[in-house]
């Protein structure tokens, strides 16, 4: 029991990660483990607040995703051009069609690709430089907050399910 119960903490821990990282499951995995642990232990009841909390987090992932590019961008004056360029960025970045970089890979990729997609975009609907960079830094600023909030909130699910189970497993 205890083999799983550590298997589910590392699939947690990716969750942990995806909800920093996009393309990688979030808070879905985490839920997804939580219910595989009540499954499994047999007892739903031991796992009612950390699925409540999770289920919570997961709305709130998802609000705090679109909130934070939204006012990242409006901040920074974007289009939605800026925005469509951004996302198509994070799909070229993640899959590796930006030009081939010395280093970093689709980790770096993920970073770049939504600023330049943001800052093409912005560049096609407005035809000035200096606006379209500002939007572009804007959106991806707004991003990686958004994702820190993310990253942060799936922290404190795993905390709740690890605090609410311990006992259980470990008899302590």
């Amino acid at each position: 029991m205890q083999i799983i119960y550590w298997l589910l903490i590392a699939l947690m821990v990716v969750g942990i990660i995806g909800a920093v990282v996009p393309a990688i499951p979030g808070s879905s995995l985490i839920l997804t483990a939580i219910i595989i642990w009540g499954i499994v232990s047999g007892s739903f009841a031991a796992i009612k607040i950390p699925l409540i909390v999770t289920v919570v987090v997961l709305l709130l992932s998802v609000g705090v995703d679109f909130l934070a590019s939204y006012i990242g961008a409006k901040q920074a004056g974007a289009s939605k051009w800026g925005q469509i360029g951004a996302v198509v960025g994070l799909v070229l970045g993640i899959l590796g069609f930006l030009p081939a970089l010395p280093f970093g890979g689709p980790l770096l990729g993920m970073l770049l690709g939504p600023l330049l997609g943001a800052i093409v975009g912005e560049f096609i609907y407005r035809r000035e430089l200096w606006p379209a960079v500002k939007a572009g830094i804007g959106i991806v600023v707004g991003t990686l907050v958004g994702n820190l909030i993310q990253g942060l909130l799936a922290v404190a699910a795993v905390a709740v399910f690890i605090v609410t189970t311990w006992p259980q497993v470990f008899g302590g």
